[in-house]
């Protein structure tokens, strides 16, 4: 039996595209090389596609455009139940290759690959693949939407105002208004579709209120703003499954010096990764000690147990809640004053995949990859089951000419 062909999709047009680089070259070192026959697939800024085995290596990417010029631009194609990567040879007579793929793990953050429309395009060509599907992508992605979910379902969130960014620019001082009255200051800035903190930031006044909102405009089409919990706790949790049988990872508290986490602390902070936990995956080149695994952190968080089984439990039904499948990292947030907990957004394709909290869970990386995995194929199975058309003779009836009611003939 031939080795699983794992394509690791990464990159594309995000903000948070060196973060995405990061990641896969983590999941292609981590992944066993006795179980996949792991293809890299990188999807540049212009929205180009590659395959080689020089994006395996992250030191490679110092020089991107040397390293491009050594790999192979490909399209993807779906023919007769085979997905397979597809380029021409050179030469005037060259016939087309082909690279057969089994199953893709999608790692491409923030916009393009986290908010379902990487999803849709893998739904329409009916390959397997790890991680949320259209729905999950898209709702979590966007955290009005996400607020709004979570909320309905009867899970704890902080109150929020939101309007378009055309709102703003058009009525600036009314909005500023409806924030004042609505919470007073501090407050949170955020727009609605990014991750990794882009775009986010701290308002104490009116004149930073102002500045926070038009910066975030230049992000996103639609703003949020959340009252600041300044004595708060950051709290974060991983959950791995799909449906209702799913599992949540140990909780762990990153460290920040600032009002939030910032995308500095989150990625380029410098710190030694979680106490107990190595920071990076085996064999990346130095380069997978980057990212969320060597962010400051206390892992487990010093949290008394009741509490730590509480988030644990709420987590597992925001994931649920949203429809979930794979991993996804949930962020939440403890009052200081109170000690409520809320539910802050959810990572569908979280930076690292997390990998830190679960083998501080007891689950290796390569673990984690294989998990992901199968849940992908028992997506795909389970959706091979199902009915999304009919065979009918609707067109053969029009061959006489009547035509289509209310339409011409």
């Amino acid at each position: 039996m031939h080795k699983i062909r794992l394509g690791i999709i990464y990159g594309g047009p995000s903000v948070e595209h060196e973060i995405s680089i990061i990641s896969a070259v983590q999941a292609m070192s981590a992944a066993d090389e006795q179980k996949y026959d792991v293809i890299p697939v990188y999807i540049s800024k212009a929205g180009l596609w590659y395959t080689g085995d020089a994006l395996k290596e992250m030191a490679n990417y110092a020089d991107l455009p040397g390293l491009l010029a050594k790999c192979q631009r490909v399209q993807m194609t779906a023919d007769r139940g085979v997905h397979k990567l597809v380029w021409r040879g050179k030469g005037l007579f060259a016939r087309e290759q082909e690279l057969p793929l089994d199953v893709f793990l999608p790692v491409m953050h923030g916009a393009h690959g986290e908010d379902g429309c990487l999803q849709g395009l893998l739904e329409l060509l009916n390959i397997p693949y790890a991680g949320p599907g259209v729905l999950a992508a898209a709702v979590g992605m966007d955290k009005i939407m996400m607020k709004n979910v979570l909320a309905a379902n009867g899970l704890p969130v902080l109150p929020a105002v939101w309007f378009t960014a055309d709102e703003w620019f058009n009525a600036p001082s009314e909005q500023i208004k409806k924030v004042e009255e609505a919470f007073g200051y501090p407050v949170i800035v955020k727009p609605s579709n990014l991750g990794s903190s882009v775009g986010i930031a701290r308002a104490a006044d009116a004149a930073e209120l102002e500045r926070a909102l038009s910066d975030a405009a230049g992000f996103s089409g639609r703003l949020l703003v959340e009252p600041c919990l300044d004595n708060r706790r950051e709290i974060n949790c991983a959950v791995l499954g799909h449906g209702t049988a799913t599992r949540a990872s140990v909780c762990e508290e990153p460290l920040t010096d600032h009002a939030f986490l910032t995308y500095q602390d989150k990625y380029m902070s410098g710190g030694e990764g979680a106490k107990g936990v190595k920071s990076g995956a085996k064999g990346a080149s130095g380069g997978a000690k980057a990212g969320m695994g060597s962010s400051r952190r206390q892992v487990p968080a010093d949290l008394p147990e009741a509490m730590s089984v509480e988030i644990q439990r709420l987590v597992q039904r925001a994931f649920v809640a949203l429809d979930g499948c794979g991993m996804a990292r949930v962020d939440v947030m403890i009052d200081g004053r109170d000690g409520k907990i809320y539910l802050n957004e959810i990572n569908t394709i979280p930076g690292s995949l997390s990998f830190y909290l679960w083998q501080a869970s007891g689950l290796d990386f390569s673990e984690l990859i294989n998990e992901l995995v199968e849940t992908a194929l028992w997506r795909q199975r389970a959706k091979d089951k199902l009915t999304f058309s009919y065979d009918t003779n609707i067109l053969a009836s029009l061959a006489g000419g009547g035509g289509v009611k209310g339409g011409k003939a």
